[in-house]
């Protein structure tokens, strides 16, 4: 396998990504996480690579990784990111394209199939299906939460003195559990070094500031309902899908969903233990029958 990508700029310098395999070969574009970067995919995508004849390009979405943050006064709404998957579409020359998302990025997939269906092949969800929801009769709630926490200043980046202190503060305070060699790609691709010979995270720090309005429960199931792309979704045991209602009502809302529970956390494509058999979930998915065969019983 070749596990070195190639670093792209794209979207006149706003968006970086990461991009493996022969780029001649038909491209699948991939989606990360909140808080991640393009470096999620780091471990999985060669393994896809390898197996098949694609190209693998991982975006870092805006504010996230290398990508540049998005300009001051404005908000980092869940559908902005469909104007970085389209630009990306754009300057890649690909009229549709199969959508890969982990966690924010499914959700991105998701709205990304729903309003235009037009530009999105098919869809493979890793531990994430659809959006944060706020329900109807709690919106002003919301909003009021999140005009107060855009009228604070944003906190500054935070610095650590190397790269292993600052991994083990991912490993952490991360929102879901996470271990060193499953976060390593992570925090690699998130550090940049400062003028004191410190280093700190790339990450705008409005990322962290409450959304202004989410769809409702019921707008979300309606989105889910309205995609027609045929859809994966791989799911780890230990992930934050599950049994949970809004998950069960999600998966039920996506008509033609195929599911697959593999062990492994919210990370699972990242986790080194994991990675293998999520590859193996995708490709035999994605195969003809011939193909499929082939897939689960190779070694």
């Amino acid at each position: 396998m070749r596990d070195e990508p190639q670093s792209l700029t794209l979207a006149g310098g706003r968006l970086a990504a990461l991009a493996w395999g022969d780029p001649e070969a038909p491209t699948w574009l991939a989606l990360h996480g909140w808080l991640d970067n393009a470096a999620s995919f780091s471990r999985l995508a060669p393994r896809l690579v390898a197996a098949r004849h694609i190209r693998l390009v991982a975006l870092d979405l805006p504010g996230h990784g290398v990508s540049a943050p998005r300009p001051e006064g404005t908000d980092y709404a869940l559908w902005d990111n469909c104007h970085a998957v389209l630009d990306a579409l754009d300057e890649l020359g690909l009229a549709a394209a199969p959508l890969l998302g982990h966690s924010m990025g499914a959700g991105v997939a998701c709205l990304m199939a729903a309003a235009v269906p037009e530009r999105v092949e098919r869809l493979m969800l890793i531990d994430g299906i659809g959006s944060l929801t706020t329900p109807a009769e709690e919106a002003a709630q919301q909003l009021r939460k999140g005009l107060l926490g855009h009228r604070r200043p944003s906190s500054p980046s935070p610095r650590y003195p190397d790269a292993a202190t600052a991994l083990a503060a991912r490993v952490a305070g991360g929102v879901t559990p996470i271990d060193a060699a499953t976060a390593e790609p992570l925090v690699a691709r998130n550090l940049e070094p400062t003028a004191d010979g410190r280093v700190r995270l790339r990450t705008d720090g409005r990322l962290l500031r409450p959304s202004l309005v989410r769809l409702s429960p019921e707008q979300s199931r309606a989105m889910l309902n309205s995609i027609e792309a045929p859809t994966l979704l791989v799911e780890g045991e230990a992930g934050i899908l599950g049994r949970r209602a809004h998950a069960e009502q999600a998966r039920q809302a996506l008509r033609g969903l195929e599911r697959r529970v593999l062990p492994g956390g919210h990370h699972l494509h990242l986790e080194p233990d994991a990675v293998a058999a999520v590859a193996t979930a995708i490709l035999a998915w994605w195969a003809t029958p011939d193909e499929s065969q082939r897939v689960q019983e190779a070694p």
